[in-house]
């Protein structure tokens, strides 16, 4: 039997929100079989919120999740590192409404995970299987899952109109396990251009933001003085995000998605429309280990050292 999972003990850091700037503390806690991913806000009596594609109501940015009062934003780079790590029920809390930034990729997020342990759970590990095409658009951008038996595999495409950007690879693929995510996109930070911080900051927009953690981008070049982890870290990001973003659909995911320019709002009007139409999935489970189609394993990743270019 696969298993559902949760971290074998609970585990704590700190780190800058991105756009307040401040000090966030992040708690990472075991919850029981049937809880899910819930968020607490720590400073709010413990107001809770579940992840819900239903409960994502502002997507400028980042991925924020909202419910009465409560709200808890930039959560898509936490969120990829527990897909990947094949979390079912996990209580994430935080004392801000958004999650520390960290260095703007997943990497210290599957260190923490790693340093926690994962436990396995008495209870089957459900698995979100899309069994007809899903397709959404927006203008000339588009998302979409479609059939596929072998697992999770993701297609990005990106078209970014800056000469460092399109000095790289725009198009990347990920056949998705907690080894091919940490390897392949889990470092990948994310990115800015230098032009809009005045009008992001002037908004208490980030705030927090800086060569830490994110590239940066002026009008011709990358102004990180370690340039890029991956040679097309950008796409690989978008990737990252991705992850986090269509995860909130509550299960792992069977499906071949692609997309081309997608970000936060069109990745979640595409759970949306699967959630919308029950034709679309099954859940299924899985007796024996060999047959699951997704590898997760426990992820070992270095921070100090950068991917292999």
């Amino acid at each position: 039997m696969v298993y559902e999972r949760t971290l074998a003990q609970e585990i704590t850091a700190t780190g800058i929100g991105l756009h307040s700037g401040k000090k966030v503390t992040l708690t990472l806690a075991p919850a029981q079989v049937g809880e899910g991913i819930v968020f607490e806000r720590t400073d709010m009596d413990n107001a809770r919120i579940p992840m819900s594609a239903n409960l994502v109501q502002d997507t400028m940015m980042s991925s924020n999740l909202v419910q009465g009062e409560a709200r808890v934003g930039t959560v898509e780079h936490l969120l990829s590192a527990v897909a990947a790590c094949g979390l079912d029920n996990l209580i994430i809390k935080v004392d801000a409404p958004e999650i520390p930034i960290m260095d703007g990729s997943a990497a210290q997020f599957l260190h923490l995970i790693h340093e926690a342990g994962i436990e396995e759970q008495n209870a089957p590990k459900r698995f979100l299987k899309i069994i007809k095409p899903v397709r959404v658009t927006d203008g000339d951008k588009w998302a979409c899952f479609e059939p596929y038996e072998e697992g999770f595999l993701m297609d990005f495409e990106i078209d970014f109109d800056h000469k460092a950007i399109r000095a790289t690879e725009q198009k990347t693929t990920l056949d998705f396990n907690t080894a091919n995510f940490a390897r392949e996109v889990g470092q990948a930070r994310t990115f800015g251009f230098l032009k809009d911080l005045e009008y992001l900051r002037e908004r208490n927009l980030a705030l927090g933001g800086s060569l830490d953690n994110a590239v940066v981008l002026d009008d011709d070049a990358i102004l990180n003085e370690g340039g890029l982890r991956y040679p097309n870290e950008f796409v690989r990001h978008k990737m990252l995000d991705a992850v986090g973003d269509l995860f909130v659909i509550g299960h792992p995911i069977l499906a071949h998605f692609s997309a081309y320019k997608s970000g936060h709002a069109l990745n979640n009007m595409l759970i949306r429309a699967v959630l919308a139409d029950e034709s679309c999935y099954k859940i299924v489970t899985f007796c024996n280990q060999n047959d699951a189609p997704i590898d997760y394993l426990p992820p070992k990743i270095s921070l100090e050292n950068s991917p292999k270019k």
